[in-house]
């Protein structure tokens, strides 16, 4: 042991020593990037990181960053991967698999590959050549090869990271030598990644090759981040569907008055939430738990009525959850229901916690229930304003849930909470997702928006941005909801616009005011000899919405009206609509 400066008081020295004795290798490495993970969320007043303007001098080795992105996060982790990187001496250059030529594996000594997963273990659009020419073995061997996969995923999902986990496994069966093992994050991702890049970093230039511990991801205590949320005041709250509607959309003005919070269209906003407290009574109710009972989450310690309320995911049943469930109690009853595909999605469809602690009986305890659950994410909504024109406010959209089940109504976690418990004058804790994959083109040219219910959130900010920017004509909208007259949302300002030129054309599709619906994809097809006009002139095409219906139903529609006006193959039309994507000129904020 070391003389010296000890910043650790005896009990503390004990367990740390007591931990550490037995540690192998491997696992001292996994603790060391633990440590820095931990470290990077830890207030070190005044530090200044590296800038990528200082040259680097004499690489002790080269990595390439590869990432694969549907909305931005693989994007933004790449780059901050890249930084760590140059602290620690290394050459790194990242590239989108857009622009990846997969036959340049061959002359590569280290990659890392940082990839979504998209739905129900779909690549994202990005990643989607890569991922099948890997996992088809269309490039020679790779023995040559160091790597490590950072998989991004959401654990709602059955088949999560698995894009991730399909390429790590390609590279492994290539030859490829696995420098750490594949790390899968869920939505909160943010410190198992950099624990990722630190482990990934050290084994890369070990301790003694004379890298530098990296700390550069250090915030000051001043910055807001997802980890550290702002409390934003409620300026304005107000319902802006009907009082006929059967649904319930809130428009929210929240302030983000010296916060130095910036945000662009396209972005959204996250907004932390608490649980509905009927739904915690009745699960407490329901196990016998004491309320009181403290419980372990991490390194802090809560009531379990305290945990439930503000810290796991309750509202909601997950692939995940009802898995670790199983394997607790091993239900046969439970094994049946996950082994049949089309049953267990419909179990998971607008079950919550409640419904599973009922329907599979288990003599659990607070510990082990506690533990099958994730902590409670915080919900992300399109913002809805531009900031050049409202300054430090950011405006929000909000469909409430609300539903019954089982003579059980049930309530969203954030929207219901945001509805019924917040008022004008209360603060909300909240952090602002960027979202590159959504903006609007920097060029001068048309653009064509199609978005369902609170979809069209982004596009009112996109027409504010526009509006200050000055661009009149060249902007088409397909908007879509239930009824003209209950559900128009922000109809005022669309009539604003479309008088002022600001909005050039809009198509609207109310599902229920007549006998046959009709939604924005037949509006698609009813203008389909313009809007192939307007893509072959070089327009941007936006969707934004419902992922498993609309958006597939819109993608549908699309690809019918290229092949339908452009004249040409199936095949042809859809490497029509990859190049779009490809160009950044089709761009999808679905959910």
């Amino acid at each position: 042991m070391t003389t010296g400066f000890n910043p650790l008081n005896a009990k503390q020295l004990a367990a740390f020593n007591d931990l550490t004795k037995d540690l192998s290798k491997e696992q001292a490495i996994w603790l060391h990037g633990f440590f820095e993970g931990r470290l990077s969320n830890t207030d070190l007043t005044g530090f200044k990181s590296n800038s990528f303007g200082v040259e680097q001098t004499d690489p002790i080795l080269n990595l390439t960053i590869l990432y694969g992105s549907e909305t931005g996060n693989s994007q933004e982790l790449a780059e901050k991967l890249a930084e760590k990187a140059f602290n620690k001496n290394i050459a790194a250059k990242v590239i989108n698999m857009y622009d990846y030529n997969i036959d340049n594996l061959k002359d590569e000594e280290n990659i890392a590959i940082i990839v979504s997963t998209h739905g129900e273990g779909d690549p994202p659009d990005m990643a989607e050549e890569f991922h099948k020419s890997i996992t088809k073995k269309n490039v020679p061997g790779l023995s040559h090869l160091t790597y490590s996969v950072l998989a991004l995923g959401d654990k709602s999902y059955k088949q999560f990271c698995k894009t991730g986990e399909d390429i790590d496994e390609a590279i492994k069966n290539l030859g490829g030598f696995r420098v750490t093992p594949i790390v899968k994050c869920d939505v909160d991702y943010e410190l198992t990644a950099d624990i990722w890049m630190n482990n990934l970093l050290l084994n890369l230039v070990p301790l003694e090759s004379g890298g530098e511990t990296d700390v550069q991801t250090v915030k000051e205590s001043n910055e807001y981040t997802k980890q550290n949320p702002y409390l934003a005041t409620v300026l304005e709250k107000a319902k802006i569907t009907g009082n006929d509607s059967d649904k319930e959309v809130y428009h929210l003005e929240l302030s983000l008055e010296e916060s130095g919070l910036k945000y662009e269209s396209g972005d959204a906003v996250g907004i932390y939430t608490v649980n509905p407290e009927p739904l915690v009574e009745q699960i407490i109710e329901h196990t016998g738990y004491d309320p009181e009972y403290h419980i372990l989450l991490g390194d802090e310690e809560y009531s379990f009525y305290e945990a439930l309320m503000h810290h796991l995911e309750i509202t909601v049943l997950t692939y995940d959850i009802v898995k670790k469930y199983f394997e607790k109690t091993k239900n046969t009853e439970l094994e049946k229901l996950i082994k049949n595909q089309k049953k267990l999605d419909e179990y998971l469809y607008g079950n919550d916690l409640l419904d599973i602690l009922e329907d599979f009986p288990y003599d659990w305890n607070p510990e082990d229930l506690v533990e099958i659950l994730r902590r409670l994410p915080a919900r992300l909504y399109s913002i809805s304003s531009s900031q050049d024109n409202v300054g430090e406010k950011v405006h929000a959209t909000v469909s409430v849930v609300r539903y019954e089940r089982k003579n059980r109504l049930r309530n969203g976690a954030c929207s219901s909470y945001l509805a019924d418990n917040i008022k004008v004058g209360d603060k909300v804790p909240v952090f602002i997702d960027k979202n590159p994959s959504f903006k609007l083109p920097k060029e001068d040219t048309k653009i064509i928006m199609v978005g369902a219910g609170t979809g069209v959130a982004p596009y009112r900010s996109f027409l504010q941005q526009l509006e200050i920017n000055g661009k009149k004509g060249g902007t088409w909208l397909f908007y879509g909801d239930r009824r003209f007259n209950s559900d128009f949302l922000y109809q005022v300002e669309w009539q604003k616009w479309l008088k002022s030129n600001h909005l050039e054309k809009m198509d609207v599709a109310f599902s229920r005011d007549q006998e046959e619906k009709v939604y924005v994809q037949h509006k698609l097809l009813e203008n389909q000899k313009e809007v192939f006009r307007w893509l072959e002139e070089g327009a941007h095409f936006y969707l934004c919405g419902d992922m498993k219906y609309m958006a597939k139903d819109v993608n549908k529609s699309l690809l019918e009206i290229v092949k339908t006006q452009g004249g040409i193959s199936q095949k042809k039309a859809e490497e029509y609509l990859k190049n779009l994507k490809r160009e950044k000129r089709f761009q999808q904020d679905i959910y």
